[in-house]
């Protein structure tokens, strides 16, 4: 399916762009970052282990910056592999008495009803995916919808913003936390890895490229 048949299903008015900076400024979508850590590399057979997903708001001047972030620790979907290495990679601890996880359908109904609300808000169409190495997460997260067959899902379900991409353009930089840093923005790298942090360090740093392409004049401001 191309991208311009999948934007003929898209809901929402047909005016928004016309009404809502934000649905102007990236063609109708709403960027929603979201990180995920995860058992494995293979979303088909690996456990989704933590989910974060942070909006993106726009100010009265057009740049944008982080709104708002959802957290949840996921209880491995039944039959799912988890590697030794990934948890000692992402140091999560499955049997720790605090983590309070809750199944993949209870996080991705919260999160997918706030990216909703917020999508409307702005006068967007639908959210897209921004992440570090984002078809990583998409892949994940698309696996997850299909293992419950949720409804309603407001992300694409294949184009994405990849900040590790942006980040290699803006400052030569793909690795999250040498990326951050040479933005200036503060990372500390034994809060990594948790998808709390990696989502609003992203989201962080996407902010940052989309408003220093801005201030360069590469985008023209939305009533121009």
């Amino acid at each position: 399916m191309s991208e311009e048949h999948f934007d003929d299903d898209l809901d929402g008015p047909a005016s928004s762009a016309s009404r809502h900076p934000m649905a102007a400024r990236f063609r109708g979508y709403l960027p929603v970052v979201i990180d995920v850590e995860t058992g494995g590399f293979n979303s088909a057979t690996d456990a989704l282990l933590e989910i974060a997903a942070t909006t993106i708001a726009m100010d009265e001047k057009g740049f944008v910056f982080p709104d708002h972030t959802l957290f949840f620790r996921v209880e491995p979907f039944a039959g799912a592999n988890i590697e030794a290495a990934a948890l000692e990679f992402t140091g999560i601890k499955l049997d720790h008495p605090l983590r309070m996880a809750v199944s993949e359908e209870v996080a991705l109904a919260d999160i997918f009803r706030s990216v909703r609300k917020a999508v409307k808000a702005n006068g967007c169409k639908r959210a897209i995916l921004v992440g570090h190495n984002s078809s990583f997460d998409l892949g994940f997260l698309n696996a997850a919808i299909a293992r419950h067959d949720l409804k309603r899902n407001p992300f694409h379900p294949f184009s994405s913003f990849d900040t590790a991409t942006l980040a290699g353009l803006a400052y030569g930089q793909t690795v999250l936390a040498k990326a951050c840093q040479s933005a200036n923005i503060d990372f500390d790298g034994r809060e990594a890895h948790s998808a709390r942090y990696d989502t609003e360090k992203t989201a962080e740093l996407f902010c940052g490229i989309v408003n220093r392409w801005k201030d360069l004049g590469g985008w023209r401001d939305f009533d121009a």
